[in-house]
């Protein structure tokens, strides 16, 4: 072994030995392993700082490391690990270290230390041959040497699966979630098919998978590869927004990742939809004569495509459930219970909701979409029949309900969705029990929530889908409410009059403003209202103005709670004024101290604003919730997070499918509205400086909107009005139905 005690300015050797129990873990990163930690070296009394991929490594561990001595330009001498092995540790103190670390669930620091004060060294040979003899501690009943047995269980498993891949050079991160898929078969699949990670396990993608298959000899040409790589292609176009890919193009993008000859991924496309997992769909009459006419889906996405052209067929031809009524006759009563008078477009629609099964009203903020929900739902309400409402996510729910008077839900709630049943429980055989189903923020709905939507509704049932077609379209695949709209084979009420209330708004008026292609109208200077642009250009300026916005200038002036009633909007995640960065310097500044959890390179307080970022039907929230953290237990290695009012567990290992939330992005903010809104509009969001996106943005504050930045970039975003083509057949299919 290497004396770490010798002069730093020898010449380090090439390759050292070192050994000794950690006694400190500085800084671990679950997604790679990267660990920054301080040793305690056999036979010495020095301290040494170890950097590299360590897999968790815990307090009191003794480790045996093989790499080399480096000296860091502003940390000094370290240990650079290159290989290693874990043993438990052989005292008593490195032992109470050990299972207080957050080891094991169920035993917390004061609980190790209780343990190992009853059986000394021999606390580990306890807890692996006789662990009910721990009922002898005060406190630990069966119940929790329960809990404690299956977590020592899973860690002995988890250790040696660790093992294994790390010699593959596996993430410790992607490690837990190898075993927790597949346990102690996790080394026998993982070294039959590497590919099959990517296909079952969420965050695990086929660049990951496709590096754990290298070291393990797969050839770049392999039949399985090139398989899993087309399937991979394909779910990254779904996550850009396409439903399916041209021929062609999915050739060339697989061609790009695989570096492979484009033949042999031809040859492999028509085997995988033999497996049934992509569908091969030629379209007929293509009107490029040159192009391949062939068009590639993921199985799933074709079935739910087809399947909503096929249901919206089949219920524009049957009949109502209700009877017949004088639509004339309705709104006039209608008008008059509600004491109201309705503008031309708003009779419109009220009549054609009244006579027709399935319809769209679309338009901005202010044009009276909620006033003609309210005429119809009264109408409807009269004749006794059963109405549902609802939206795509908890908040749009909300006003939803809070703006009409009746009860909504979100689609996943209102279709019953059960993880230990299998799915959504409304369908076909099982639909909704309603008459009428009004859904709102439908520009939300992708394909897939589409059709299990439309599975759900009774073939007697009036449909209404309201929403802004101006908006961004869905974060999941497709654009479901423009298709249907460019399809022109459903009743479509276009809403374009700002009524006079809602004209003394200036967030309204620059809503529209910017909808039709000009800049919008900051307030005089000194003038109140509830629409302002700052401009300034350094976008260090720009954050530091954000930050003094949200945590004294908006707070002072109009009463907002800085936490929960201001949120920040960026239309980009990276940079300076990022999603990333701008939660970093938000949590600093509103939310400074309080027990914190450090997971990789982020942050959780107690307090702290958070998002779930993918629906996680199990604990019944979606992808774009927000809630705050409210208790962080280190014992159980567990957060519990209060989504307005209802609280949520994540175990340690699942906080990635949670982020902080004091600045989100603008599609993640699609369906929710907000007291206060702040939003940097700056040339480094180039790319993405188009007018649906400022559009959306502007349109999520409900009495406050703040710009900041410059007027060329917010000008470039306002004259952009050409969105990202997304590959989709839907309008197709709805004009071919002849609805």
């Amino acid at each position: 072994m290497t004396d770490p005690d010798s002069p730093a300015d020898e010449a380090p050797p090439m390759r050292a030995d070192l050994s000794g129990q950690i006694e400190r873990v500085t800084y671990a990163n679950p997604e790679n392993g990267y660990t920054i930690a301080q040793l305690k070296v056999r036979g010495s009394r020095q301290i040494v700082t170890i950097v590299g991929n360590l897999m968790e490594p815990l307090p009191g561990e003794v480790m045996e490391l093989q790499g080399r001595w480096k000296t860091h330009p502003r940390y000094g001498r370290q240990f650079e690990i290159e290989n290693f092995k874990t043993t438990a540790p052989a005292t008593v103190q490195g032992i109470k270290k050990y299972l207080g670390s957050g080891l094991i669930k169920g035993i917390g620091p004061k609980t190790a230390e209780r343990i190992v004060d009853h059986f000394g060294i021999k606390t580990l040979d306890i807890i692996e041959d006789d662990i009910s003899r721990l009922t002898e501690i005060a406190g630990i009943g069966a119940k929790r040497v329960d809990m404690i047995r299956a977590a020592w269980a899973e860690q002995r498993e988890i250790r040696s699966v660790m093992m294994f891949l790390q010699s593959h050079q596996v993430s410790a991160g992607f490690a837990v979630k190898i075993f927790k898929q597949y346990g102690d078969k996790s080394i026998e699949i993982v070294a039959a098919n590497p590919y099959q990670l990517a296909t079952d396990i969420r965050g695990i993608g086929f660049l990951s998978a496709d590096r754990i298959a290298e070291r393990l000899g797969f050839a770049k040409d392999s039949d399985v590869r090139i398989r899993a790589g087309i399937l991979y292609v394909l779910f990254e176009l779904a996550d850009d927004g396409h439903v399916c890919c041209p021929w062609d193009i999915l050739i060339e993008k697989s061609r790009e990742i695989l570096g492979v000859d484009p033949h042999q991924v031809a040859v492999q496309l028509p085997r995988v939809a033999a497996d049934d997992r992509i569908v091969i769909e030629t379209i007929a009459g293509a009107p490029d004569a040159a192009a391949d006419p062939r068009m590639v889906y993921l199985a799933h996405f074709y079935a739910c495509e087809t399947g909503i052209a096929r249901i919206m067929r089949q219920l524009a031809a049957t009949g109502k459930s209700i009877r017949e009524m004088d639509a004339e006759k309705a709104v006039a009563w209608v008008q008059t219970e509600l004491a109201f008078t309705l503008a031309e477009k708003q009779v419109q629609a009220v009549v054609w909701a009244v006579r027709h099964k399935v319809m769209v009203i679309t338009g901005g903020p202010g044009t009276g979409k909620t006033t003609i929900i309210r005429a119809i739902l009264k109408i409807f309400s009269r004749l006794g029949v059963r109405i549902m409402l609802a939206a795509p996510t908890g908040r749009a729910a909300k006003q939803m309900s809070e703006a009409t008077g009746h009860p909504a839900s979100t689609i996943h709630r209102m279709l019953s969705y059960n993880f230990q049943k299998g799915g959504f429980q409304k369908n076909e055989k099982n639909p909704l029990a309603c008459h009428l189903l009004v859904v709102d923020e439908a520009s939300m709905i992708d394909t897939v929530l589409m059709y299990q939507l439309l599975r759900a509704v009774p073939p007697g049932a009036t449909l209404i889908l309201v929403g802004d077609v101006n908006q961004l379209p869905s974060v999941g695949a497709g654009q479901v409410l423009n298709d249907v709209i460019a399809s022109g084979v459903v009743p479509v009420v276009r809403l374009n009059e700002i009524f006079r209330q809602a004209r003394q708004s200036r967030i309204i008026v620059n809503a529209h403003r910017i909808n039709q292609g000009w800049l919008p109208e900051p307030a005089a200077k000194g003038a109140a209202s509830d629409f302002y642009f700052i401009e300034q250009e350094a976008p260090e300026r720009v954050l530091e103005i954000i930050l003094e916005l949200a945590a004294r200038r908006i707070p002072q002036k109009f009463g907002f709670h800085p936490a929960t009633d201001i949120q920040v909007l960026s239309p980009m995640h990276r940079g300076i004024v990022g999603t990333a960065n701008l939660n970093i310097e938000l949590q600093k500044t509103l939310n400074p101290k309080g027990e914190e959890l450090v997971l990789g390179n982020v942050i959780y307080r107690n307090s702290d604003k958070v998002m779930q970022i993918r629906n996680n039907y199990d604990k019944g929230v979606f992808n774009g919730d927000i809630g705050r953290i409210s208790r962080i237990n280190r014992e159980n290695r567990e957060v519990i997070v209060n989504f307005d009012g209802r609280f949520v567990t994540y175990d340690f290992n699942e906080m990635d499918e949670v982020v902080p939330a004091y600045a989100v992005s603008v599609h993640k903010s699609q369906g929710s509205e907000y007291p206060a809104v702040i939003v940097p509009v700056l040339m480094q969001h180039y790319m993405l400086l188009q007018r649906n996106l400022i559009y959306t943005a502007v349109t999520r504050g409900r009495r406050l909107v703040v710009l900041v930045g410059t007027k060329k970039a917010l000008a470039i975003a306002v004259k952009n009005d050409k969105t990202r083509q997304r590959y989709t057949r839907l309008m197709h299919r709805l004009k071919q139905t002849q609805l």
